[in-house]
């Protein structure tokens, strides 16, 4: 047990600190404090911000860029390089990602590099259009439409809906999803509410993957507002980390189920499969959804990058390859996640006042510093030379009423980097820790 440790233990529970414990917690602060001290005379620089792909994993996609040869030609005759084709896709990229959603390719649509794109569209079409069966657009909606939010989530989702004046609410997140009592009462008895963000596989940044039940209770639905949506973001379908990995029920099995095929937009991307800048996005829903918003694409566009599709068909080349390729992104990725939860262990597993996931895929580690110290501890790190995602961030409008989580994306520095990361980080939450116990 550490000094750090048996301090904090001798005063667990106690309203009130005697002088003695001040005094145990004034030495054991400054000792961390002259530690801090020495990590800023190294004049490190590590960026822990955003989850994005490593060089490594970038290189493996190289291939994807020659193309031996082959013809710009898709298989339905249109010639890449020029106008004409599907608005939705190429009929071998939808046919390819229809395959690893098993959905038909008549649910697919093929988009840019970027799936928060598709979302961001979606949702100017919702506000200024409407969606498919409903009576008008979200803005014509008595009131102020509404978005769902599970926190801690994705802060772009969250920024998204806030730029266009929706009203964030915030959803708990339960270790198995969003907590459904909460989502049924807001979608089912209010009909200000539009719509509902989900990360449902390796949930950003908690890594948590949707039971079987919370994605049956999705399905089953009876939503208010009759243009509501079901944001389905499966950014990491298949980012896994270990052999063993989280499986996520089929929304749209479920949804024929019970009716509610039309409720769902999902969205996935290559973007952590080939390259981040340069893969493509995907939108699945029902069949009626799709032809509802293409009607309305081809105002928007005179048609999609087929070069792009064809170069990542060629390169994936099928749903079982895929898999192959993931894996040997997920031998570079996971000595870094290993390297996280490892420091993690070491350095505050002792004291108990922190509590983190075990995430077994996505980008993401996600860290519950002590109530009221997430901010300080982030803001040490940074001045530091160790940049993380700012607290609060996981929260609607930024604001994280415990100021507790920390988003850990340890995907861009070497292992060795992401173990000094960690370790600054932890040396800032215990100075944190301590000043918020010596100020009580």
């Amino acid at each position: 047990m550490t000094n750090f440790d048996m301090a904090v233990k001798a005063v667990a529970g106690k309203t009130a600190l005697d002088h003695d414990d001040t005094a145990v917690l004034r030495k054991e602060l400054g000792a961390l404090q002259g530690e801090y001290e020495g990590l800023k005379a190294q004049n490190i620089k590590i960026d822990m911000q955003r989850g994005r792909p490593c060089a490594e994993q970038l290189d493996l996609a190289n291939e994807a860029l020659d193309w031996h040869g082959a013809p710009f030609v898709c298989e339905d005759g249109v010639d890449a390089r020029n106008y004409g084709g599907d608005l939705g896709g190429t009929p071998e990229c939808k046919r390819l990602f229809a395959d690893i959603f098993d959905v038909l390719p008549e649910n697919i649509i093929i988009g840019g590099n970027s799936s928060l794109n598709l979302m961001y569209d979606a949702i100017v079409k919702a506000m200024l259009l409407g969606v498919y069966g409903a009576k008008g657009p979200w803005m014509a909606y008595p009131g102020k439409p509404k978005f769902l939010c599970p926190s801690p989530g994705y802060d772009r989702h969250f920024t998204v809906a806030e730029s266009f004046g929706l009203e964030l609410v915030t959803i708990k997140m339960n270790s198995d999803g969003p907590d459904m009592d909460e989502v049924e009462r807001h979608v089912n008895e209010d009909p200000s509410v539009v719509g509902i963000w989900c990360v449902p596989k390796y949930s950003n940044p908690d890594g948590i993957t949707y039971s079987d039940e919370v994605v049956r209770r999705f399905a089953a639905l009876r939503p208010k507002a009759d243009g509501f949506r079901v944001f389905w973001d499966n950014a990491y379908f298949c980012h896994d980390l270990y052999d063993e990995s989280d499986k996520l029920l089929n929304i749209f099995d479920e949804c024929k189920k019970t009716g509610n095929e039309d409720m769902f937009y999902m969205f996935a991307s290559t973007s952590k499969i080939t390259f981040a800048g340069s893969g493509v996005s995907v939108f699945v829903s029902s069949k009626n959804n799709v032809e509802f918003l293409k009607k309305q694409m081809f105002v928007q566009t005179i048609g999609p990058d087929k070069v792009n599709q064809l170069r990542q068909v060629r390169y994936i080349k099928s749903a079982g390859n895929l898999k192959k390729l993931m894996q040997e992104r997920a031998q570079i990725l996971r000595p870094k996640f290993d390297s996280v939860l490892s420091v993690l262990s070491e350095e505050m597993g002792g004291s108990g006042i922190c509590q983190w996931n075990n995430p077994r895929g996505g980008y993401f580690v996600s860290l519950n510093a002590p109530s009221g110290c997430a901010s300080k501890a982030v803001g040490l790190a940074a001045s530091a030379g160790v940049l993380f995602t700012g607290a609060g961030a996981t929260f609607p409008y930024k604001k994280d009423p415990e100021d507790r989580n920390i988003r850990i994306a340890p995907t861009i520095p070497p292992a060795s980097e992401v173990r000094t990361a960690v370790k600054a980080l932890c040396l800032c939450i215990k100075i944190a820790y301590i000043e918020k116990l010596l100020q009580q």
